[in-house]
């Protein structure tokens, strides 16, 4: 059925730790899995600070967003979540670099992310 929402492929962007799509694309939206701060190349973590892997996060979800037609200019929620909220300011100077737009967000704690993440996005979009 045309109504269903449909798996996005995305190539350029890490493969998925489990069970479950990089995005799924429901009418006019776009809904993104986190995405950690994994490199696509290797499949590994960035092994780096707050920044760099904030910025992996960012890239990674623009690849997923660019496989759908869409780009970081149409996103209209974000959810963070970090490790540790004493990287906060740090992650947003690299957040406040790519949504410009600013979108609404939230930003949560966490115990724990996967492969040792300090940082995890998903976010939800507008297509094309």
């Amino acid at each position: 059925m045309a109504n269903e929402p449909t798996p996005v492929h995305a190539p350029k962007a890490p493969k998925a730790l489990g069970p479950y799509s990089a995005a799924m694309a429901a009418g006019e939206l776009l809904f993104l899995s986190g995405q950690t701060p994994i490199d696509p190349a290797t499949g590994e973590l960035v092994e780096a600070d707050i920044k760099a892997q904030t910025e992996r996060c960012i890239l990674n979800l623009k690849a997923v967003l660019e496989a759908a037609g869409s780009g970081l200019d149409k996103v209209a929620k974000t959810t963070c979540f970090l490790t540790d909220m004493a990287d906060f300011s740090a992650f947003n100077e690299v957040y406040a670099r790519y949504f410009t737009g600013k979108p609404a967000r939230s930003t949560v704690a966490v115990k724990a992310l996967p492969k040792g993440a300090m940082v995890e996005i998903e976010l939800i979009a507008l297509r094309g």
